[in-house]
C-alpha cells in the first residue's frame, strides 16, 4: 500500500506540472503567440473612397497603413461593396466592423438599429459626385427632365436622395416606382453601357464614373457636387464599445492616410490605381485619374449639422421619416464639430 500510495502521489505530481501554465515554463521556453485581433473593413472601388483604395493597396503590399499604426496582433481584412446599403447590412449583421460608406446608408442604418448599432467616426470626403446628361443637347435645364430616365448607383445611397431632392426641388413629382420622372437604381458599370446606347438620359453617380461619362460618352456635367459629403468613415457601435482604444487609434490613423493624401498626391493616385487594378481587374489611366482628381476634398472633419441637413433632404423624398435622435451616431472626436 506504501507503494502504491507513492505511485499515485507522483503520479499526481506529473499532472500537476502538465497542467501547469506556460508563464512557469522553464526559462527559453518558446510562449504561445496571442490570436491576432482583426478589423475587418469595408469599402468601395470607387475614387471617392480613395482612403480604403490606398490602404487597402498598402495591406496588399506587406506595409498596411493601419496595420502599423495600430500595434502589433492587429490584422485587417478588406471587403469590397459596390454600394452603401449593403455595406451597411454587413455592419449590422455583425461581419463588418469598419467602413467607408456614404452618409444616407450610414443614416439609414442607424435608423434602422434604433440609434444603437452605427457610429460616424470621421469624415474622409467631400465632392466627386455630381449629375451627367447626354451631350446632345437633350437636357439644358431642369425643365427638360420631364419624362426622362435617370439612373443612380443604388436606392436609397446617397447620390439617390441628392437626385431625387433636386428633381423634387425643380417642381417634379417624383416616387420610387415612376413619377414625372423615372430614377433607375444602376450599378455603376451598367449605367456607362445604358448611357452609351441612350438607354438614359442622364445619370447622378460619383467619381471615376462621372468622368467616364464625360469622356467615354459625350456626357456633359449639369450638376456638379463639389462639397457634398461623399464619403464617410463608420465603425459599429460594439466596435467602439468593446474595443476603444483601437477605435481611437484606427480614427487617429485614419486622420493622418487623410493628411498622407493631401500631401502626395502623386504616390496616393498610384496606390488608388494599382488597387482598382487589383479589384476590377481594369486598369484606370493615368490621365482620367488626374481628371477625377481636383473634384474632389479630402477632409477627417466632420459636423452633426451636415447630418441633420441630409436627413432633412433625405425625409423631403420619402427617406428617413423617422430619423429619431442623431447626437449618438457622430462618436465624440477631434474631428467632429456640433
Amino acid at each position: 500500500m506504501k507503494h502504491l500510495s507513492a505511485a499515485i502521489a507522483a503520479l499526481a505530481l506529473v499532472s500537476a506540472g502538465a497542467c501547469a501554465p506556460k508563464d512557469d515554463a522553464a526559462p527559453g521556453a518558446p510562449a504561445t503567440a496571442a490570436a491576432p485581433v482583426v478589423i475587418r473593413f469595408g469599402h468601395f472601388p470607387n475614387v471617392t473612397h480613395a482612403h480604403g483604395l490606398v490602404a487597402h493597396s498598402l495591406t496588399r503590399e506587406g506595409r498596411g497603413w493601419f496595420e502599423e499604426r495600430l500595434g502589433p496582433g492587429v490584422k485587417v481584412e478588406w471587403f469590397i461593396y459596390n454600394a452603401g446599403p449593403s455595406a451597411m447590412e454587413a455592419l449590422l449583421s455583425g461581419s463588418l466592423d469598419v467602413t467607408y460608406v456614404g452618409p444616407n446608408p450610414a443614416l439609414n442604418a442607424h435608423l434602422k438599429s434604433k440609434g444603437e448599432d452605427v457610429r460616424v467616426l470621421a469624415g474622409a470626403t467631400l465632392g466627386g459626385a455630381g449629375l451627367v446628361v447626354q451631350g446632345d443637347g437633350r437636357i439644358k435645364e431642369p425643365r427638360d427632365f420631364r419624362g426622362k430616365k435617370v439612373a443612380t448607383p443604388q436606392l436609397g445611397n446617397t447620390q439617390d436622395v441628392a437626385c431625387r431632392a433636386w428633381l423634387k426641388d425643380a417642381g417634379f413629382e417624383i416616387t420610387q416606382t415612376g413619377g414625372d420622372v423615372s430614377v433607375l437604381a444602376t450599378q455603376n458599370p451598367d449605367q456607362l453601357a445604358l448611357f452609351q446606347k441612350g438607354d438614359l438620359d442622364a445619370v447622378w453617380t460619383v467619381e471615376p464614373w462621372v468622368s467616364r461619362l464625360e469622356r467615354e460618352a459625350n456626357g456633359k456635367l449639369l450638376v456638379p457636387e463639389p462639397d457634398a459629403m461623399t464619403t464617410i468613415l463608420v465603425a459599429s457601435a460594439k466596435f467602439t464599445k468593446e474595443r476603444p482604444e483601437l477605435a481611437r487609434k484606427l480614427t487617429d490613423a485614419h486622420r493622418a492616410l487623410t493628411e498622407w493624401i493631401v500631401a502626395t498626391p502623386a504616390d496616393a493616385k498610384r496606390l488608388v490605381r494599382a488597387e482598382l487594378l487589383a479589384e476590377t481587374r481594369q486598369e484606370m489611366s493615368a490621365d482620367l485619374l488626374d481628371h477625377c482628381w481636383p473634384r474632389m476634398t479630402f477632409t477627417s472633419a466632420i459636423r452633426l449639422e451636415d447630418f441633420t441637413a441630409f436627413v432633412k433632404k433625405a425625409q423631403s423624398v420619402g427617406y428617413l421619416r423617422d430619423a429619431g435622435e442623431l447626437s449618438r451616431l457622430v462618436a465624440p472626436g477631434k474631428d467632429v464639430a456640433r
